[in-house]
This record gives C-alpha cells, structure tokens and sequence, in this order.
C-alpha cells in the first residue's frame, strides 16, 4: 500500500489535476482466474480480490480514485469505466485504442477523477473476450452533500448487475469469433453473478429504497421489475430524470438506471424479476425483496413482462426526460445549458451492418470494421508515430458498400457541437456508447432518417446519457457536445459485434496543446508496440 500512496503524491505533481478540497479514495485490486457456479456449472470466472462481481466502487463528486490493478491472469488484462467521462484524460479509459494492455504479473494503477459526475455506472474488462468471464462491478457516485437531491434519502441503496450468461468459457466463445461463428444464444441471465433466486435485498415495511440496475451482459435487452411494486426513475447514467413512474423497465446494453422503489405491500417476500428482450426464446432470472418483518415466501409466477413488441420500448424511450430543476453535480438546474439553442456545426451518420469480409463473419461501421493496430492509438498520436492509423479512415455517412478492415478513426474539433445519427437497417435492436462524453438523445423513430425528421426533435429537455439503444430498422439522434479532448472509443455494447469491428475512435483535437485541454501522459503509462522504450517525460 505505501507503493500506491507513493504514486498517489507523484500523482499530485504530474497530473495537477487534484485540489486539497477533493478527497482521494484507494483501492487495490488482484485480478484472477477462479471458479464460479453462477448457473451451476463449474467455469472459469475473472476474480477481483476474489470477488464476482468485483467490488462496488462508492465515491461521491469530484474525488479522485486511485485503483491500482494488478494482472494475475495468464494474458493481457484491461479494465475501463462505463461512463465515467475521463475529464481530459482519456489515458485512463482503459480500451486497447488508448492504453496498453497489463501484462501478466504485472500492475497499472488507474488515476480517475470524477469530475462534475453523479449517478450510476458500472466497470468492466475491455480486452479480448474477458467480459464474458465477470471482472465487472458497479459505481455509484453520490452528489455533494451541498448540493440538493431531488428526493429524500433511501433508507438502502442497492446495486444490480443483471445480464446475460454463457456456460461455455470466455475462451472458447472468443474462438468462436475468430473462427468466424456467431455465438450461441445464451444460456441464462444472471442477477449479481447468481442465477434466479440467488439473491436476497431486505427492505422495512414502508420505506423507500434506491436500486441502480446495469445491464452488464453479452447480447440481449433485458426487462426489469418488482412484483407488486412500482418504481420511480429518479436517475439516468448521471442525469436526474422527470420522476415517472414504471411498472418495468426496458435496460439495453450497457445502460444503467436508477429507481425508487417504496415497500408499501403486506409483509411477504415479492419476486424481483429480469427477463430477455426481443428473443425468440425469453430467458428470466428472479431474486428475493425481502420484507425484515415477512415470514411468508414470495408466491405465485414471477410477473411477466412486456411482449416483443418494439412500440411499447420505443415510448417507454421517449417518456424518459430529464429533470430541468434538479441540480447535477453542480448547484446549477440541468436544465441550465439550452442544448436546444446550439447550432450544430457538423452531422455524423453511422450506420450498422453485418458483412462477411475474407470468408469470415464481421461487423462495421459506415462500411468499416475495425481492426486494432499494433500500437494503441493514443500513444502513435502522441510520439507522432506514423501509420498506425488515419485520420478520416471512417466517413462521416454510410456509403452502402461493402465492408472492408481498417482501424478507424475519425477526426473531431475541440468544442464544436455536433449532430450523431444511428440508423440501423437491421432487424435487431443495437445498442451505442461514446466514451468520455455524454449526449442529449434528440429522438428516434422507425424508417429512414433525414433532415425533415427534426422537426420532431426534443429542444427543451431530451435526457443526457453516454449509451442508446436504436431499435430494427429505425434511428436515434443525438446533439453532443465535443468537450473532452482525448482519443475516445465509439462501440456497439453487443460485445461480439464490438469484438468483430462495430466500433472505431473519435479523436477530439484541440491545437492549443495545454494542459487546460488534455492532462499529459501519466509517469506510470506502459509503453507498448511501437511505443515501447520511448520516454513519457521526467517528473
């Protein structure tokens, strides 16, 4: 531990990013292989201190996380920050196109600050197809205490990691996909790393508790309910939201929401229930709500959920908005910064699509399935190492071609505001996340996009996330805000999609080189490929 405190000060000279008045939080992490049983057969799981899920992260705005990981695997290891935005540091994102990999019986210590953030988010392993063996875990981010929250403080506050399952290993699904196979369909859905029943959440008769529910899974929507109760949704990944009321919830890829849930039933146990989404075949998980003071088991068939249809999602979608009184991490109202008013100076259109390229199956981008280069992108950018990869190597709008390889990236200017459209011709639901920013989702709706589709978009109070869901053969807009200079990964949350190349980096450029802009490169970054054995700089 005293090695981490060491680095933790060095820290505090390199990066300048800390203050005295923002506190700092250790962790120190093992990361390992072990054996877990969550749907009863015996597999090779991904352990943090031994743990699956890994520990829970609670922080509160701006406090500076220094996680120190070391790799007891066999194989390189990543871990990054599912929404946590990285404030001009994308050196910490922990995706190969920005850092080197963690070599076996090595460690990296990660230096995060949550900067202007609340909410709840999860991490995860990034590398290869390590997501399918665990290594996640949530994040919670708790506002100031003098800055008000727009409801009273729960009685508990509970964390649910919910998700799709594989029995195979992660290792023989991987070489599933690089053998050119799709994978299976699951096997199961896990809630907090057990299958159904595992699980038990004790409430008092009564009271109002807050449960934040990620879907950390491979390949499927989930739904999310409680029998007998209802659920307020106060909290988006890290927007307050207009406090609606839900009987379930539709939670896509990678997303993350936050509810209030208040124990007023008679004292018995009620089932929490999770179920697949726009399957064939519907895949369900339950736990136990547990009344303190109920000496009677749940009863009757857990709930059902919504049926296949895509309307009853998409209007789901559009009643979730932002909550334009409450305060963010900040005393200032959400609603403060008029989105609506920005013109945008740019229109990106990414479009998906399936192609078999070279005999195998692949996924792209605007015709572009990316492959990453032996060098991650970040560090060719900074030595100026020349053709890892180009600027421009993804157009700003689908061509209708057919796919080719290519480590993509594409080019952004520092502060402009720019229009992103997600059209997807597919008959599956996709699910999009850009790292290091958030965005306001404008609208979606089924058909073809264009420019007349505008007129129906959300000027005044469109909810801001960092990841969306875009339904069969339909579009979702989004105004972003180009904020943070770095290197940042654009991805399908479906993992094997991800894996076979729908993703590609946007570069957000600011000329200006200060450190007002982009921190530089951490003391302790590890140098790799064409990288290896250059200096970062002297303390």
């Amino acid at each position: 531990m005293t090695s981490v405190v060491i680095l933790a000060v060095t820290v505090l000279v390199i990066l300048g990013f800390a203050n005295g008045e923002d506190p700092y939080r250790f962790f120190t992490w093992n990361v390992s292989y072990g054996d877990i049983y969550p749907l009863g057969v015996k597999q090779q799981g991904i352990l943090i201190n031994g743990q699956f899920p890994g520990p829970q992260i609670e922080t509160v705005t701006n406090e500076n996380l220094i996680v120190s990981v070391f790799n007891s695997l066999d194989e390189p290891f990543l871990l990054s920050w599912n929404g946590i935005q990285q404030r001009r540091n994308s050196w910490q994102d922990g995706v190969y196109g920005t850092n080197c990999p963690i070599p076996p019986g090595q460690n990296f210590t990660y230096i995060l600050q949550v900067k202007d953030q609340i909410g709840s988010f999860f991490y995860f392993p990034s590398l290869a197809f390590h997501k399918a063996a665990g290594g996640f875990g949530g994040i919670k981010i708790f506002s100031r205490s003098v800055i008000p929250v727009p409801f009273p403080p729960p009685a508990g506050d509970y964390t649910i990691l919910a998700g799709d399952w594989f029995r195979q290993n992660h290792t023989d699904l991987k070489a599933n996909l690089d053998n050119g196979l799709n994978l299976p369909f699951p096997d199961g859905l896990l809630i907090n790393g057990r299958g159904s029943n595992g699980n038990t959440f004790t409430v008092d008769q009564g009271k109002t508790y807050r449960f934040r529910i990620s879907n950390v899974g491979l390949m499927t929507s989930i739904n999310f309910r409680i029998q007998g109760h209802k659920m307020l949704l106060v909290e988006v990944e890290g927007t307050h939201t207009l406090q609606n009321t839900y009987e379930s919830l539709d939670i896509h890829l990678g997303q993350s929401y936050s509810v209030l849930v208040t124990c007023d039933q008679p004292a018995q146990d009620y089932y929490i229930v999770v179920s697949t989404r726009f399957t064939s075949q519907v895949l369900t998980a339950t736990s136990i709500l547990h009344y303190s003071n109920s000496a009677l088991s749940a009863s009757g068939p857990p709930p059902g959920g919504p049926t296949t249809e895509i309307d009853w999602s998409l209007n789901q979608a559009r009643s979730i908005r932002q909550n334009l009184t409450a305060s963010g991490p900040r005393p200032n109202p959400q609603g403060s910064y008029h989105y609506g008013l920005v013109n945008t100076t740019r229109t990106i259109r990414l479009a998906n699509s399936a192609r078999s390229i070279n005999g195998k199956q692949r996924y792209a981008v605007n015709s572009v399935s990316f492959i990453p280069a032996d060098t991650p992108l970040k560090l060719a950018d900074h030595f100026n190492i020349q053709g890892v990869f180009s600027l421009g190597s993804i157009p700003d709008s689908p061509t209708g071609s057919g796919g080719y390889l290519q480590t993509s990236v594409m080019a952004a200017d520092f502060r402009s505001f720019v229009e992103i459209v997600f059209e997807n011709s597919e008959d599956t639901v996709q699910s999009w996340h850009i790292d290091g920013h958030i965005f306001f989702v404008m609208g979606m709706d089924g058909g073809q996009w264009s420019p007349a589709s505008r007129s129906s978009y959300n000027l005044r109070d469109a909810i801001s996330r960092c990841t969306i869901q875009v339904y069969p053969g339909s579009w979702t807009a989004l105004y972003m805000p180009l904020d943070n200079v770095g290197m940042w990964n654009v991805r399908s949350e479906n993992w094997a999609r991800q894996y076979l190349g729908q993703q590609f980096y946007l570069r957000v450029y600011s000329p200006a080189n200060s450190w007002r802009d982009e921190y530089p490169i951490p003391k302790n970054a590890l140098l790799c490929g064409r990288a290896s054995g250059r200096k970062t700089r002297p303390l």
